[in-house]
């Protein structure tokens, strides 16, 4: 990949970011939602499966069929690691405060790092001392009067092995393009939980929310993502991703929803900056050109792939 040009790093910087704070309004668009769990996960379901559909048909010129037989079974592992994790972020996202949700979420490019060390990939020795300061992080929070219960927990560190877990399968397979692993894993979500659903929760205000995560939480994320991915590095798209961490919970605050306890925030900041650690690892001085292949062996993120992919 060559450097990109002056004026191509602002717009692609814009583009992710972009794509960062779209996929940060599913917390805010959640506990807009007046339905059961199982509605909520079928109905958004729906209408990311048809976004991301049309962003591959878009993507591919109309060679859709072609596309989804390309991701063979790496694609098909990572669909179903997607939907496990799509099913159980949402469901964090119902019984967990957002801003302890995102701070969980925030660990995968670490959980991801330890992943590939298991399947035979080197671990730097700052991606081991990040982790130790996200676990710090971690704890922080953890350790707060208001910490988050054990389901919530459970459900959060569900949803970022799985990511994460993906992270190391579109690594592994680079020549996989995760768009249509991402809308089979929105066809196997609606499979699973269509049966429990509701169809008469989904009219009014509730049908325009799911639309809204489903189209621009996902879809519209995706897209952005893919113009961005393009016109700068992986390793600063990685980077950029993060504020969604940030801004999920600050949307929630600015409603009035939720008000982050302060240990939360500390260590939400302090997550955070142990990913900013391992993500610049390895970066050149001034920024420009591709991550060298053993940042990418230590992080890889589908999301900053140069092919569509999952956001």
């Amino acid at each position: 990949m060559t450097a990109p040009s002056a004026g191509a790093r602002p717009l692609g910087t814009a583009y992710t970011a972009l794509a960062a704070a779209a996929w940060s309004l599913a917390g805010i668009l959640q506990r807009q939602l007046q339905m059961s769990l199982a509605s909520q996960l079928a109905g958004r379901a729906v209408f990311a499966s048809l976004a991301v559909f049309v962003f591959v048909a878009v993507a591919e010129r109309g060679r859709v069929i072609p596309a989804f037989r390309a991701i063979g079974r790496p694609g098909l592992a990572a669909a179903v690691l997607m939907t496990i994790s799509s099913g159980s972020f949402i469901t964090a996202l119902s019984i967990t405060p957002v801003a302890d949700v995102m701070v969980i979420q925030a660990l995968a490019p670490l959980a991801a790092a330890l992943l590939g060390m298991l399947a035979g990939e080197p671990v730097r020795p700052r991606t081991w001392a990040a982790m130790g300061v996200a676990v710090g992080g971690f704890a922080v929070m953890a350790g707060a009067p208001s910490r988050p219960g054990l389901a919530g927990t459970a459900f959060s560190f569900i949803a970022m092995f799985c990511y994460a877990a993906t992270i190391v399968v579109a690594r592994r397979k680079a020549e996989v393009s995760m768009a249509p692993a991402t809308c089979l894993s929105q066809v196997l979500v609606f499979a699973v939980f269509a049966p429990f659903a509701h169809v008469s929760e989904m009219g009014g205000a509730n049908l325009g929310y799911l639309a809204l995560m489903g189209v621009v939480q996902m879809g519209l994320a995706l897209f952005f993502l893919s113009l961005g991915a393009r016109l700068i590095p992986a390793v600063e798209v990685a980077l950029i991703a993060q504020l969604e961490n940030v801004l999920g919970p600050l949307w929630v605050w600015l409603a009035g929803l939720e008000y982050p306890s302060v240990p939360t925030i500390i260590g939400g900041v302090i997550v955070i900056g142990a990913v900013a650690l391992q993500v610049m690892q390895g970066r050149s001085p001034k920024g420009l050109g591709e991550p060298p292949a053993d940042l990418l062996g230590d992080f890889a993120d589908p999301r900053a792939s140069t092919e569509p992919a999952q956001p």
